[in-house]
């Protein structure tokens, strides 16, 4: 009986990976052909940026359980350090951007003391972090940061290799967290999400788990950053650091279900589009309608559409990563 209990999850997991993969397939078909069909590139590129916003989230908030308010501190890195070194130092945007994503990274090494608090703690510290980097940036020299007036990349700004640029992180976010889904180091991070005393005594090293992850919420969430400021061109220390992105990530990522690999993804998708049309119709009303659809959602749906389905339907867990 256990054989073929084995030999049934492991045809599950074959057509769960391949309904997933094929999935990211049409993704990478579909936003590839949109700059030649004519699409509206600041719409699907905002899709693509949320969508890798809310996946890299989730590694550190669904697989781990930690919730960084602060979050948005590693976009705006992210963009200063993409612009600080294409308009300072003349690198290009090509080498500019992977740096980014690594200077997000020492970032978080820098903040990692901060994970041996818990809960509110660590969501408040984080967020006051992220309210320091402002600071910095906006109270640094002119001609380093452009000051409170920011930087601009000029003639080096380029929306088509930009949008290509979100595709491949994009792509790589899901990778990753797809990855990690299967890992020894993701069935870890949830060993402590759930119990970090009972995942210790079991030998999980808990401390240098949670740091992997974030590192590599913190890396995506600065690449997003660095591809964002040669997309738009212009960074200034309040858009940049701005709390909103923090709010939409977590939003956007609870909405489809915290710990699964599809929910950010759902979730991000299904809010963006009704964003738009609720934006295209009722232009007034836009904030209370979208406030209003997202209370209920909550409210209704606690654990993300995604998260519900799995719970209402158990036999959908065998599908839907």
């Amino acid at each position: 009986m256990s054989s073929l209990t084995q030999i049934d999850e492991a045809q599950a997991s074959r057509v769960r990976y391949t309904i997933w993969f094929g999935l990211i397939g049409i993704v990478v078909v579909w936003f590839g052909l949109m700059p030649t069909l004519g699409g509206n590139l600041s719409l699907y590129f905002s899709l693509m940026l949320w969508v890798t916003m809310a996946t890299a989230f989730n590694i550190i908030a669904g697989f781990t359980g930690y919730m960084p308010f602060g979050y948005v501190a590693f976009y705006g890195m992210g963009t200063y350090a993409t612009a600080m070194l294409v308009v300072n130092y003349n690198v290009s945007p090509y080498l500019a951007i992977p740096l980014a994503g690594l200077a997000g990274m020492m970032l978080a090494l820098v903040f990692a003391p901060t994970l041996r608090l818990g809960g509110i703690y660590f969501a408040i510290v984080s967020l006051s972090l992220a309210v320091i980097m402002q600071r910095i940036m906006g109270l640094a020299p002119d001609e380093l940061t452009g000051g409170s007036h920011g930087l601009n990349l000029g003639a080096k700004t380029n929306r088509q290799d930009g949008y290509y640029a979100m595709l491949l992180v994009l792509v790589m976010a899901l990778t990753t967290v797809t990855w990690l889904a299967r890992s020894r180091l993701g069935k870890a991070l949830k060993a402590i999400r759930d119990d970090a005393e009972a995942a210790d005594a079991m030998g999980v090293n808990v401390q240098r788990s949670r740091l992997y992850a974030w590192l590599m919420s913190a890396g995506f969430a600065s690449l997003c950053g660095g591809v964002q400021a040669w997309f738009t061109g212009a960074l200034d220390p309040i858009t940049a650091f701005d709390v909103l992105v923090t709010a939409k990530t977590v939003i956007y990522a609870m909405a489809g279900g915290l710990g699964t690999v599809t929910g950010p993804v759902v979730g991000t998708v299904i809010l963006v589009w009704v964003d738009e049309l609720i934006w295209r119709e009722f232009p007034i009303l836009n904030n209370f309608l979208l406030g209003l659809i997202i209370a209920l959602l909550i409210l209704f749906m606690p654990r993300g559409i995604v998260g519900t389905i799995m719970q209402r339907f158990p036999r959908t867990r065998r599908l839907i990563m």
